[in-house]
């Protein structure tokens, strides 16, 4: 990287990042504490996760500005390894993770982001952002009329202040304010400290108690593999979601491998496994943050407010940090992709919304990505396996032509061989493949189905318009006899 581009990512936008990582810091408490619960462990565990993994993801990372920390995702892999063998191995499994996302990043795991469609990004942003909204809920419904009054006031805040003024990020302006009011009145509303105990202590080396062994290896590699995809797939759509944001673009390779260093590290010193996190990116975002320097500043901010701000932080009101998220569940969600539902193919539409509700359903972001990169396989499978074949005579009597459009590949072999007559004493046909292409076994099988069953008419097959694949792709697979097929290029 030149050094131009180093001090741009660094320190091209040093107040807008400082602001934004003590905004993305102060909300990150309350969502590691609760992730660390999902996962059964200690909320130290989380917190000291969503540290490990910010610091060192702002200086190996591919995308400036992303948010990696503690997530629900991961949190919901772990709680079956957790119960039956204890922290010990969550650790060794955290650094399993890491090795195998770099491994994977070594390997060039991003390309494979091109396979994954537009309608299936936007499904993923909006079940997020649904997400997003749904893990608030407990922390405002049904508690008291207080709290709604109190998120209401934050969420004023936060769109008011900017009418006021930008040169300090809104949900900072609302955090603080709800905070000092709350303490200032005695309001009667949950806090973080309602969530689990804050100890003010440093997170230190450790080298997981466990045996290295085959046994261990089989304890927590499935375990390490689930967490490696869900992270990555995560990270790396969260990354592209951000470079929209931005407008700019980031090595999703380099991302890949910085999220395998700081999972390794991050299992070291006593953390739970973690990937990006949208939310969070986009209150860095919106926030004001662009450069590495917001994640440094949320990661050091975070053990800051840890190890000296303590007693204060675990009176900050929740619905204060609620009222943040569901700005950020608001500005994450894509509104247009409402009125464009009837604009768009019925096929994408249908992507985008079973994505959403797959992943708003299971909770687990790969299984709704998964289930609507198979959807839309499907549909474009679909699509392009429509084959017209044209009849037309030849040049004698005798002598019959079919010209073959469309794609020949295991999903339209069955309209293609229904295609063909085989009445009659001809003594020539000619399949014209000009504008067809044919891709696989079942494609030839199918050619040559059809080829011998008019050599058991005493018909000579010819096979023109081949391009140089199809042609290499018959020669090495038919079956028939070549007395009674001829390919011609002309």
């Amino acid at each position: 990287m030149s050094e131009t581009k180093l001090n741009k990512q660094w320190f091209g936008n040093i107040r807008g990042d400082l602001l934004s990582g003590i905004v993305v810091a102060l909300a990150l408490i309350p969502e590691a504490i609760a992730f660390s619960i999902i996962a059964g462990v200690d909320p130290m565990v989380g917190l000291y996760a969503s540290f490990s993994m910010a610091v060192i993801i702002a200086i190996v990372g591919g995308r400036p500005a992303m948010i990696s920390a503690a997530t629900g995702a991961m949190a919901l892999l772990m709680v079956t390894l957790v119960k039956e063998h204890g922290l010990q191995y969550l650790f060794a499994t955290t650094i399993l993770t890491g090795v195998l996302q770099l491994l994977f990043g070594v390997l060039g795991i991003a390309r494979f982001m091109k396979f994954i469609p537009r309608s299936v990004m936007i499904g993923f942003v909006n079940a997020l952002a649904i997400l997003i909204f749904m893990a608030q809920v407990p922390h405002f419904i049904g508690i008291n009329t207080t709290t709604y009054i109190v998120v209401g006031v934050t969420l004023a805040i936060i769109y008011l202040i900017p009418y006021v003024t930008k040169s300090v990020p809104a949900p900072l302006v609302a955090i603080l304010a709800v905070t000092i009011l709350s303490i200032t009145l005695h309001i009667d509303v949950r806090t973080v400290g309602d969530l689990g105990e804050i100890k003010q202590a440093l997170p230190s080396f450790l080298i997981p108690d466990i045996p290295l062994n085959w046994e261990t290896l089989q304890i927590i590699f499935p375990t390490a593999l689930a967490l490696s995809i869900v992270g990555l797939l995560e990270s790396l759509l969260t990354a592209s979601i951000v470079d929209d944001m931005t407008d700019t673009d980031s090595n999703k390779n380099k991302e890949a491998r910085g999220q395998g260093i700081a999972n390794i590290v991050t299992g070291f010193f006593g953390g739970m496994a973690g990937c990006a996190m949208i939310g969070q990116s986009v209150i860095n975002v919106k926030s004001g943050g662009r450069g590495r320097l917001s994640t440094l500043v949320a990661g050091i901010f975070l053990i800051f407010l840890i190890l000296v701000l303590g007693d204060w932080v675990v009176m900050i009101p929740m619905p204060a940090l609620v009222g943040v998220m569901i700005m950020v569940s608001i500005g994450t969600f894509d509104w247009y992709s409402l009125r464009s539902l009837t604009r768009v193919p019925l096929s994408d539409s249908a992507v985008m919304v079973v994505t959403v509700i797959a992943v708003v359903a299971t909770h687990n972001l790969s299984i709704g990505v998964f289930i609507g990169i198979l959807l839309s396989a499907i549909f474009f499978v679909a699509k392009i396996s429509k084959v017209k074949v044209e009849k037309s005579p030849g040049s004698t009597k005798d002598h019959i032509r079919y010209a073959i459009t469309g794609q020949l590949f295991f999903a339209s072999v069955t309209d293609f061989t229904n295609s063909f007559s085989y009445e009659g004493n001809l003594k020539q046909v000619t399949l014209d493949f000009t504008n067809t292409h044919i891709w696989d076994d079942s494609a030839v099988a199918a050619i040559d189905k059809i080829m011998l069953k008019f050599r058991e008419k005493g018909t000579t097959v010819t096979l023109e318009g081949l391009n140089n694949d199809s042609q290499a792709l018959i020669r090495r697979l038919t079956t028939s006899d070549s007395a009674y097929v001829k390919v011609s290029n002309h």
